[in-house]
Parts: structure tokens; C-alpha cells; sequence
């Protein structure tokens, strides 16, 4: 008589769940890596993360000193300052790399700040009808249409000068495109049949929002993320230029707004005017490839080329 085998035991949930994230995660960076552009967007961010990371240790705490500039005023590109100085005698390459701090800092905190305000209204908007959705649409609708650099010029020009002030004034002038987008992806989601089950299982607004359209949701709101740092990263550059940023801190568009009141332009000090400007761009292209190589692995269907 054959003995009876024992039942396998049933696996733990919380394993399921997990495993099958590692699954995902894996198949996510499989076919990210088929991204060329994307790889080398990549790269590219991470030496700039470890250079901000690691900027007392590269060029010294007290490279930004105005009293205790190590050089001559404005002096060309030289082996003991190899991208030149600035009109006080620093180093043009120490301020570049204290420069990334704070531009990574601003571009990280209003990009996240702007998504999370265009995720809340997109999908309030998206799930409920009504007048709710036709307001919050409308005033979306008038962000979207009003330069966003006009707003948070003038979000900026009535607040303190700091660093935060830029961060509130990028981040809730910049949320319009990607309300539209989570809204637009509600909709979406909401007409699947899964949605009706769970409201008829009782499932209320809150339930529904959460654990159903906002994991839905979220690719979208990844890809978006990393598209919205580098426009926040340039109107950071562009704030301050124009002057509305924490004087007190270093910058690379305060690096290009010193070197315009210092006459660079005019004077032909090249090496004040192009590294700020170089990274600024490099930056913007890297985040902009990461975005294009994400968006392509979680929506095949666009066809960006690898």
C-alpha cells in the first residue's frame, strides 16, 4: 500500500510578493540595459552623484572662501587651476564641483515635489466626476497655459532668498503636464474590469485610489520624474541667473550670473562662462536619456530608439 506524500506547504505571501518584485526589478534592469543611451545617461549621473557626494573630500571645505582665494582675479586656465579662477581668485573648477550639490539637490527636491502634486490631482481628478475633476482640471489648465518661468519668477521675487524658495517655486509651477498625464492614465485604469469588482466589493475611494490606480500609475509617474529633473534642474539655473536664488550658496547658474556681472562675456574669459554651462547641459541630457530608455522599457509600444 503506497504511503500518502504530504502536502507541500503552501508559501508565504510576503515571499510571493517579494520574489516576484526581484522578478521584475530583474526584467526591468534586463531590458534597460538594452538601452544604449540609456546606459550612458546612466553612467554619466552617477560620476556627477559621486562628485557632489564627495566634494569636501575632492576640493576642500573652504574652497568657496572669498577672503581666501587661493589665486589672481580672473586668471586663464593653468596647471594649478586647470578650468581657471573667478573674479575673487577661486577656482572655477572647485566652484563646479560644490556647484553640483546644489543643483542636484534643487533639480531632485522640486521634480519630487512637482510629481507629487500632479499625482494627487491627476488622480482625484481622474477617479472622481463631477464638479471636482472639471475644477481641478480648470485650474490645471490655467498652470499649463501661464509661463511656467514667469510664475516661479514671481513666486521667487516675493519669498526669502534661499534654497527652498526655489525648490516651492519650480515644483508647484511645473506640476500641470504631469497631472494631465496621471489623469489621462486614471482613466485608463479605472475602465478595467477589476476596478467594478472591487467596487462591488465594497472597495471605497480611498481603497480604490491607492492599492489600485496609484500602483498603476506609478511607471508613468517614474518616467515622468526623470524628464521633470532636468527642465527643473535648468529653470534652477535660470532663477538663478536672473538673481532669485540664495546668494550664499554656489550654484551653476549663480556661477553664470557672477560671471556675467563680472563682465565675462564681454571680457572673453571663456573659462568663466562654458564649464556651469557644459554641466548644466550634460545633466539635462543624462536625466533626459534615463527618462527616454525608462519610458521605452515600461511603454514598448513607443519604439525609442536604442
Amino acid at each position: 500500500m503506497p504511503t500518502p506524500t504530504k502536502a507541500a506547504p503552501a508559501e508565504n505571501p510576503r515571499a510571493l510578493a517579494r520574489a516576484r518584485k526581484r522578478r521584475s526589478i530583474a526584467r526591468f534592469w534586463r531590458e534597460y540595459r538594452s538601452h544604449r543611451s540609456g546606459l550612458w545617461g546612466l553612467a554619466a549621473l552617477a560620476l556627477i552623484a559621486l562628485i557632489a557626494l564627495f566634494a569636501p573630500q575632492l576640493v576642500g571645505a573652504d574652497s568657496q572662501s572669498v577672503t581666501d582665494a587661493p589665486g589672481g582675479a580672473l586668471e586663464s586656465p593653468s596647471g594649478e587651476f586647470p578650468l581657471g579662477t573667478d573674479q575673487f581668485g577661486r577656482s572655477v573648477l572647485a566652484l563646479l564641483v560644490w556647484g553640483t550639490r546644489v543643483s542636484l539637490t534643487v533639480g531632485l527636491l522640486a521634480a519630487f515635489l512637482c510629481v507629487a502634486i500632479g499625482t494627487v490631482v491627476g488622480i482625484v481628478a481622474g477617479h472622481f466626476h463631477g464638479w471636482y475633476s472639471t475644477v481641478l482640471m480648470r485650474i490645471t489648465d490655467w498652470f499649463l497655459v501661464m509661463p511656467t518661468l514667469v510664475l516661479a519668477t514671481a513666486l521667487a521675487t516675493v519669498m526669502d532668498r534661499s534654497m527652498w524658495t526655489v525648490v516651492i517655486a519650480i515644483g508647484v509651477t511645473t506640476w500641470p503636464t504631469t497631472a494631465r498625464l496621471v489623469r489621462a492614465q486614471t482613466l485608463a485604469v479605472e475602465s478595467r474590469p477589476y476596478i467594478e469588482r472591487a467596487r462591488a466589493l465594497g472597495g471605497g475611494h480611498g481603497h480604490i485610489m491607492v492599492r489600485h490606480v496609484l500602483p498603476n500609475v506609478m511607471p508613468l509617474v517614474l518616467a515622468q520624474t526623470t524628464l521633470v529633473i532636468s527642465s527643473a534642474i535648468l529653470t534652477e539655473a535660470t532663477l538663478a541667473f536672473l538673481g532669485l536664488s540664495d546668494p550664499t550658496t554656489t550654484s551653476w547658474g549663480g556661477m553664470l550670473q557672477e560671471a556675467s556681472e563680472a563682465g565675462a562675456v564681454s571680457a572673453g574669459h571663456w573659462w568663466y562662462l562654458a564649464p556651469p554651462g557644459i554641466a548644466i547641459a550634460v545633466v539635462a541630457l543624462a536625466f533626459t536619456l534615463c527618462g527616454r530608455a525608462i519610458e521605452s522599457v515600461l511603454n514598448p509600444k513607443l519604439g525609442v530608439a536604442r
